[in-house]
């Protein structure tokens, strides 16, 4: 159900800080995406917390762009279809923010698991309070405890949109490992940034004058990952590299096909699907 905000709960959301702050940068792509009448995204429940929430999203973040729209559609996508394969499993959601993927995809059966750090959930549990299904955890997702807040005997799908960048290498590392030893059979879906960006995050890449991103100290070339992964564990069946496809104009029209150039695709962020055998 949707929750209408008061003054001190969007307070609180225009406050936030550091990586927590970065809920508020996906939001304003998210939903200004959904308010335009050729969207990529439908998503009436970011467009209502986008308007409720007194903060200067242009000042911070620049004009919104189709980045976070597309990704939150492949990640739709992806999920919408293990869904249908997997009735009644459980989706962990890490790093959910004001993420609204619950709202867009349920198919009334999903067991839903949204993890965050207490400062994010505290903002999101008054803008979208949880439900029966859809269950908040206030942890880290490097707290390995939320793991058992997950339904026993379910199918698991694990997402982390825009996280683990944020990592130290070793904990991406720990934390991975950590999924694909609880759960046989899971699968992931993460999205991954180049080296070269990781670098230009870690000096300090100032988005706008007034916005400067977090470090971001987890890069990895897209090539690299397949072979990283397998050697964290046995249990790694296939990995899979989404282009950042739906975005429109020459942006559109170009990622696909530097995707498909081994010299160019190393450059680009990329979506990563793992299944594992179990």
């Amino acid at each position: 159900p949707s929750a209408t905000p008061r003054a001190a709960d969007v307070d609180r959301a225009s406050k936030l800080s550091g990586v927590p702050e970065t809920l508020l940068w996906t939001l304003h792509n998210r939903a200004s995406e959904a308010m335009r009448p050729d969207g990529i995204l439908r998503d009436d429940e970011a467009v209502r917390i986008y308007r409720s929430i007194d903060y200067d999203y242009v000042r911070s973040f620049g004009r919104a762009d189709g980045s976070h729209a597309a990704r939150s559609r492949i990640f739709d996508d992806v999920v919408s279809a293990w869904m249908a394969r997997h009735r009644g499993g459980t989706v962990v959601e890490l790093a959910c923010g004001l993420e609204t993927q619950f709202s867009r995809i349920d198919d009334g059966e999903v067991r839903w698991l949204a993890v965050d750090v207490p400062e994010a959930m505290e903002v999101r549990e008054r803008l979208l309070p949880p439900t029966e299904r859809c269950r908040h955890v206030a942890r880290s997702a490097l707290d390995l405890a939320w793991m058992d807040e997950v339904p026993r005997g379910t199918r698991v799908f694990v997402t982390a949109q825009g996280l683990l960048m944020y990592f130290e290498p070793a904990d991406v590392e720990r934390l991975i490992r950590a999924i694909l030893e609880r759960f046989p059979g899971v699968e992931l879906l993460f999205d991954a940034i180049p080296p070269w960006l990781s670098r230009k995050t870690m000096k300090g890449w100032r988005k706008t004058p007034h916005y400067t991103t977090p470090p971001m100290p987890w890069g990895v070339d897209r090539d690299a990952l397949e072979p990283l992964l397998r050697s964290w564990s046995p249990s790694v069946a296939s990995v899979g590299h989404l282009p950042f496809g739906y975005l429109r104009g020459l942006q559109g029209a170009l990622l696909p096909i530097f995707a498909r150039l081994p010299g160019l695709r190393r450059l680009l962020p990329c979506i990563v699907h793992v299944r594992t055998h179990g």
